[in-house]
């Protein structure tokens, strides 16, 4: 059992530094029993996992690792049917049980879109394609931060209902309960009395955004899946081949077959975005030509080389298809397109340049703050996806060995990347509001965010039903704060004055959504290994080992292991220490079994599977195998010595 300590209120709240307050972290204890005003966050020991002090938060920064542990344990608050036994969202339970079964065909799974219960196919698709995005960008650094399994999981979530709903080639289940019906209603989803009446595209009735979307997301996380479940990854590529066929073979909008759709997520850009970007993302996952030369050959006329953007959202592909191809350009292989592809650059970098406020007067509108306003409903979910691009384009820029060219000057890569970094700050509480917009993080976020299953007490305090109009009369129109904190769920956010109203009325800012979270772990990823590498190089105090340029070693014949204590801090008078442990194979075979002893383990630790045998761990169930060279790390954090790690088998 992980110790839990205890803080008092008086100094959570007297920890202010330049950059904010401390950020506590709230997995490591038992969730206390919740009223309806905020819970006072009585959780000390996560912080330093996060690299928090108690006495003052990091130095340099946000805590961009807390940021994506939480951002991904939202996905979890937003499945729909049977719950796994490690589902970590306690408050929520099983829903949906007999999604489409009135159709004759098993649709339980899938996302909940945002603070209702309709499962939308193309926004969900959308977050499925952006999740197996951040993985295939950022996964060592998602892997450093811990996260990588609850990151494939999320994916995979996903996935598995796609393959529910993608039953024939050229049919699509696209979405389960209707919008206007659902949104009468203010209830749990454990409660659930809405119609949940399934729709579907098919050759009579086509839908090319959404299918094609759906081959995008197959594509995606078929790259990012391959390495853990090859046969899995397989099966995910034959059914994106299939539907984008379906969707270029059977061309029509799909809010023309699914009428109920209209009023929530209409395509205004029409499908040839996502057409394209399907066919690119099939060609990252195949390398099979035929993709590329659709992009090239449909470059005109659906608009990938004509259209110079400025959003990138479910809707509107067409920027997240320009910065995906720009990478084919640095990474070679697509010669005989090059000419095509510098044109989808060209926009890319159009996009990214009317971000920086670097175009000659086609700039991105920016708040008096300092966040960029794309529109009056739901901005942060825009923000989100444009400092995912601006982080992955900085990447990109860096393998190339090339600075981005405005019209109104060079960008250099770490600059492009200070700016998606600059966004991600505001996001997470550098704001004139002092607020952080993603809930649970920080001490000052949103208590009244607008979502049902938060916002009434969870089914395992009131077992009773929560019918749809009392949910209206007593919990939605509650003045206090929501029973249920939803962690990592990414709100609409402020206005173009920066003003925000943490009220459940006020949608348009309060209510989170699955597409605008899912851009965060990448963005997350990618600023808490830039964090990581300015942590590697800072000499670090432990209470007894020897330092080595702030770094312990330990060598054996088979592992090698690197021992950095990466934070201190002192409570109650005790000094306390965040241990960053990283497993090296240095016996140059491969290792498929590896069983560690670990003594004088006082504290909570992170990344490895703990034994039925006493002070006994394994590998994580992520990582089946350890290559040469290659290696993970574990994290623990205890006061007074550090512990002994030593490998007791492996092989």
């Amino acid at each position: 059992m992980h110790p839990t300590f205890f803080l008092p209120s008086s100094l959570l709240y007297n920890t202010r530094t330049k950059t904010g307050f401390c950020n506590i972290c709230v997995r490591l204890c038992s969730p206390p029993k919740r009223t309806m005003a905020r819970p006072i966050m009585s959780f000390a020991l996560a912080a330093l996992l996060l690299g928090c002090s108690l006495s003052s938060a990091a130095a340099d920064g946000f805590s961009y690792r807390e940021a994506l542990t939480k951002s991904l344990l939202f996905f979890e608050a937003q499945r729909s049917g049977k719950f796994p036994a490690d589902q970590r969202v306690k408050w929520r339970g099983d829903s949906a049980l007999k999604d489409g079964y009135g159709q004759g065909v098993d649709l339980v799974g899938g996302y909940y879109d945002a603070g209702d219960h309709v499962k939308f196919g193309l926004p969900m698709a959308y977050a499925v394609t952006m999740l197996s995005w951040s993985v295939i960008e950022f996964e060592k650094e998602i892997v450093d931060a811990g996260q990588l399994e609850f990151a494939l999981d999320a994916i995979r979530w996903g996935t598995d209902y796609f393959v529910k709903a993608h039953r024939q080639p050229d049919l699509l289940w696209v979405q389960v309960g209707d919008g206007d019906s659902d949104h009468i209603c203010w209830e749990r989803a454990e409660d659930m009395t809405t119609p949940r009446t399934a729709y579907k595209v098919d050759c009579e009735h086509p839908g090319s955004e959404v299918a094609a979307e759906t081959a995008a997301a197959m594509a995606a996380a078929s790259i990012a899946l391959r390495p853990y479940d090859s046969k899995y990854s397989d099966l995910l590529l034959l059914h994106a081949r299939q539907l984008f066929s379906f969707a270029d073979t059977y061309r029509g909008r799909y809010d023309d077959s699914v009428h109920s759709v209209r009023k929530y997520y209409p395509s205004s850009t029409g499908y040839s975005d996502e057409l394209l970007w399907a066919a690119a993302w099939l060609f990252e996952a195949t390398d099979d030509k035929f993709y590329l030369n659709y992009v090239a050959q449909n470059a005109v006329v659906l608009g990938g080389t004509g259209w110079a953007v400025t959003e990138f959202s479910w809707d509107n592909k067409y920027a997240g298809l320009q910065v995906l191809l720009a990478k084919v350009l640095v990474r070679g292989g697509g010669e005989t397109c090059n000419a095509t592809l510098n044109q989808y650059k060209a926009k890319a970098e159009f996009f990214l340049c009317a971000c920086l406020q670097k175009n000659n007067g086609d700039n991105v509108e920016m708040t008096p703050g300092g966040l960029l306003y794309f529109h009056d409903w739901q901005n942060l979910q825009y923000v989100s996806s444009a400092a995912f691009l601006l982080a992955v384009y900085s990447n990109y820029l860096r393998m190339a060995n090339a600075n981005l060219v405005c019209p109104d000057g060079q960008i250099t890569p770490d600059m492009l990347l200070k700016f998606a970094e600059s966004q991600a700050d505001y996001i997470l509480g550098k704001n004139p509001k002092s607020m952080s917009y993603l809930v649970g993080y920080g001490w000052n976020y949103p208590t009244h965010v607008h979502h049902r299953g938060a916002s009434v007490p969870s089914i395992f305090e009131l077992p009773s039903a929560v019918g749809c109009i009392d949910g209206f009369d007593y919990w939605y129109v509650n003045k206090d704060g929501n029973p249920n904190v939803i962690e990592g769920a990414l709100v609409g956010g402020p206005d173009l004055k920066d003003e925000f109203y943490d009220d459940r009325c006020k949608y348009e800012q309060t209510e989170p959504s699955i597409a605008g979270n899912a851009p965060l772990v990448g963005l997350f990823a990618a600023l808490d290994g830039l964090e990581g590498d300015k942590g590697s190089e800072q000499k670090s105090a432990g209470p007894n080992p020897k330092p080595n340029g702030g770094r312990f070693l330990f060598a054996e014949a088979a592992v090698e292991f690197v021992h950095t204590i990466t934070n201190t801090w002192k409570y109650q008078g005790e000094d306390y220490y965040r241990h960053q442990v990283a497993v090296k194979n240095t016996c140059g075979e491969r290792i498929t079994y590896l069983k560690l002893k670990i003594e004088n383990l006082a504290g909570p630790l992170w990344g490895l599977s703990q034994t039925q045998e006493k002070k006994m761990y394994e590998l994580p169930p992520w990582l089946q195998v350890l290559e040469p060279g290659a290696g993970f790390v574990f994290v623990y954090i205890q006061g007074g010595p550090q512990a002994a790690v030593s490998v007791v088998a492996f092989h």
